[in-house]
């Protein structure tokens, strides 16, 4: 039986280098796995007075999540951090106090920008909240993919075959990760 991970991207912009790096990956996943997509573009703002309440989207999320086998967050950078669209989705599922959906989950983390460190500082403040939230985050290989912009065709697939290459290795990694903590 196949393990199902969830791709979960900073990005909401249609046609983002986080979207073109999930689609890669979704095409590109080793055998055992699928990787799906994950929406975060609808959920309305964290509240903690919804907390008691009944949220469809909260609840609809906060189980897509609980099902899935280990999530891969792939990243911009917005102001040397995550995007707000990605913190909302972590508060989310956080939450309420004490049912946190992420507990144990196995992750890793890729972020990308056009500029030349890669969103570093995007994925050292995620890798900062996982822990918090007790995301089994894969600490090595680290990926950070700079001036993703020069790593595309016309089409905004990825065709760098030295990334293609990292990213084969990386979701390598990843899986044998996952075997390990699971």
């Amino acid at each position: 039986m196949s393990k199902t991970i969830g791709i979960i991207t900073g990005s909401l912009r249609k046609n983002s280098f986080s979207g073109s790096i999930a689609d890669y990956v979704k095409n590109h996943a080793p055998e055992g796995y699928v990787f799906k997509m994950i929406d975060i573009g609808s959920l309305p703002l964290y509240n903690q007075d919804y907390d008691g309440e009944d949220i469809k989207e909260y609840t609809t999320f906060r189980n897509e999540v609980k099902a899935l086998d280990g999530v891969l967050f792939i990243t911009p950078e917005h102001n040397r951090s995550i995007p707000a669209a990605l913190k909302n989705a972590l508060d989310i599922a956080s939450r309420p106090y004490g049912a946190n959906v992420w507990n144990g989950k196995p992750g890793a983390v890729i972020s990308q920008s056009p500029g030349g460190i890669g969103g570093f500082g995007a994925n050292h403040h995620l890798r900062q909240v996982l822990a918090f939230l007790n995301v089994l985050t894969l600490a090595q290989p680290e990926a950070y993919i700079g001036a993703y912009h020069t790593l595309i065709d016309e089409n905004g697939a990825l065709s760098s075959e030295a990334t293609q290459q990292f990213l084969n290795g990386f979701l390598s990694a990843f899986t044998a990760w996952i075997e390990k903590v699971s």
